[in-house]
Order: structure tokens, then sequence, then C-alpha cells
């Protein structure tokens, strides 16, 4: 039986590990050519893994902020494969810092891969889709920015936020010519990206899992993998009416009128 992704050959930035890690894994189960992309040497690894049971991947070492990198890479991989069908902007970092205290290099570091990353890596794929009139691009933003926000987040907030904005303005302007754009809006995942966060914080990271379970409505951290599954469906033809959303994968976190660890 073929997948729902047979024969589509999906990008997808930071991809060695987290969502990204996740997303590969489900859109391979499907039968999509992955190209995995991330700075992380890790990145290899993970592709063999893919490979090893037995689907199909490829890697390279990409940063995402570098337009150069995005570009040449784009095209190795459109003379390997001819064509993108499906580009999953991942790539992201998320640093803690009191915005009076941020320096300017460390704020620039977000921005650049963040956003400049996502809009370098769609506009490099972008005419090939208008070309065969067919893509779907999913970035992955998050509730923190455009819903809510933490203390010390604001540059991650700033740049998740722009993300959503890019997301419908982009949706709008390529609607009629077979390309969907949609966000999917992270809430608690648990991704190594999450579990750094303890450290920066210099809090126990168990206590930590265990407080954000416990203010979840579900009682417990969303999975790469449910986020994989939710990528497949927006990268998949049964998402093909469904343009310009942003999709909140939270475990109902973001309903709730108050938030707490009880």
């Amino acid at each position: 039986m073929a997948g729902r992704l047979q024969s589509k050959v999906a990008i997808v930035t930071g991809a060695a590990r987290g969502n990204g890690k996740g997303i590969v894994r489900a859109m391979a189960k499907e039968g999509a050519m992955v190209v995995l992309w991330d700075v992380l040497d890790l990145v290899e690894e993970t592709a063999n893994e893919i490979r090893s049971s037995g689907h199909q991947a490829v890697s390279f070492k990409v940063d995402v902020s570098d337009v150069k990198q995005v570009n040449q890479t784009v095209q190795e991989v459109m003379n390997k494969f001819g064509r993108v069908d499906i580009l999953v902007n991942n790539a992201g970092l998320g640093i803690f810092a009191p915005f009076t205290e941020m320096a300017d290099e460390l704020r620039d570091k977000i921005f650049a891969v963040n956003l400049i990353g996502v809009w370098n890596c769609t506009k490099a794929v972008i005419p090939g889709m208008v070309q065969r009139k067919y893509g779907k691009i999913i970035n992955i933003s998050s509730v923190t920015g455009p819903r809510v926000s933490s203390p010390g987040l604001t540059a991650y907030s700033v740049t998740k936020g722009a993300i959503c904005g890019l997301t419908r303005a982009l949706a709008l302007e390529v609607a009629e010519l077979g390309i969907n754009v949609n966000a999917i809006l992270p809430g608690y995942v648990d991704t190594p990206m999450l579990r750094g966060v303890p450290k920066q914080l210099g809090i126990d990271e168990n206590d930590f899992i265990q407080m954000l379970s416990r203010s979840v409505p579900m009682k417990r951290l969303g999975t790469i993998d449910e986020i994989g599954d939710l990528a497949v469906f927006l990268a998949s033809e049964e998402s093909k009416y469904i343009t310009g959303q942003e999709i909140v994968f939270d475990g109902g976190n973001i309903i709730q009128e108050q938030k707490g660890a009880d």
C-alpha cells in the first residue's frame, strides 16, 4: 500500500533531532524521499537511522541563515531529484535572555536562523513549486510569540510571530498556484531544546518536565512523532483546501484561562 507522500521529495530543516527528526521519520514512513538539513553532524546519523528502517533519506549539513549555502544545496537537491514538493521550515534557536541584557549579536543570531532562515529556504524552493503549480510549505512557529510568551523570550517571540505573518501573506500570494502554506504552533513538546531550558534557568530537568506536564490539560508533553503525524497531514492531499492557517499543537494548553503546575 502506497504511503500518503509516496515519491514526494521533502526538505526538512533542523532535521537532526527534536521536532525535525519526528517529522522526517513520519514523512519517510509515508513514502517520501526525505532530505535532512541541519548544522549538526548528527544529521547524517539521523538519515542513517531512516535508511536502516527501509526508507529513503539523504542528508546535507546546511546553515539556513547562509543564503549561499541554502541556494547551493537546493540546486543540489534539484539536480539529484528534479524537484522539491515539500518544505518544512523547522530549524530554530530558543535562548532565554532578559530583553535589556540580550547582546545584539545573540539577537541577530536568533533572527537569522528563526526568521531569515525560513525566508531563505522558502525563496530558494518556491520558484520550482510555482513552475510546477504544486507545493506544500510548513513553517514551524510556536505558541510562544503569536499567542503567549514568557519573560526572557522576547527575541524568540518576535521571530515566531513573524513566521505566522509570513505564512499568511505568502499563502495568499500563492493560493492560486497550487501551493499550500501553513504553520504549526507547538506548545510543550519533549525535545532536546525544551530539555535544555532547565539548564539555562538553573533548575532541575525532571522537576521542570513534571511541572510542565501537570500544567497541560492532557497531563503530558507532546511527542516528536505526534508532530510528525500533523506535518504529514499538512503535506498530504488530505489538506489541499487548507492554507494560511496556524495550527496549535499543545494538548489544549492554550485554551486555559490560567495555567499552573497543579
